[in-house]
């Protein structure tokens, strides 16, 4: 993998659907997270992951989410608040027998409750899985 437009093909943040010069919003860092996932997507990107306190509107927001972080739904909700219309979520929780794991049917039921709809899960590192969530009017445009 010497070539860079290598690296970028098989990079888990272009799988992801992340684009040069989005704007991406990280909630939920913490010292457990993906590094390398990071900085995949900050490659991809151009610049760097904006935090919580950003008071613009991102194109996408990194959520990195534990089952004792408090309701998952709620977490949801706010990070809508957070994107452009048609944006997505990148739902990041711990993989099964990690700490904090969240099961599949509370992602998918919160997911519907705050009115996303949930991509299937994928692996987006050793300790990590995601969920791609899109607002419906998002998933209607994608067909």
């Amino acid at each position: 993998m010497s070539a860079t437009a290598d690296h970028a093909e098989t990079s888990p943040a272009v799988r992801l659907g992340f684009q040069p010069e989005q704007v991406v919003q990280e909630i939920g860092y913490d010292d457990d997270v993906d590094q390398e996932l990071r900085e995949a997507i900050e490659e991809v990107i151009g610049s760097d992951l904006v935090d919580e306190d950003y008071d613009d509107v991102a194109d996408a927001v990194v959520l990195w989410f534990r089952d004792d972080d408090g309701d998952l739904t709620d977490a949801l909700v706010d990070a809508t608040t957070y994107i452009e219309e048609g944006g997505s979520i990148l739902l990041l929780t711990p993989k099964t027998g990690r700490d904090g794991y969240v099961e599949p049917s509370d992602i998918s039921e919160a997911a519907t409750t705050a009115g996303l709809s949930a991509s299937k899960s994928v692996s987006v590192g050793k300790d990590w899985s995601g969920s791609r969530l899109v607002t419906p009017k998002a998933a209607k445009t994608k067909k």
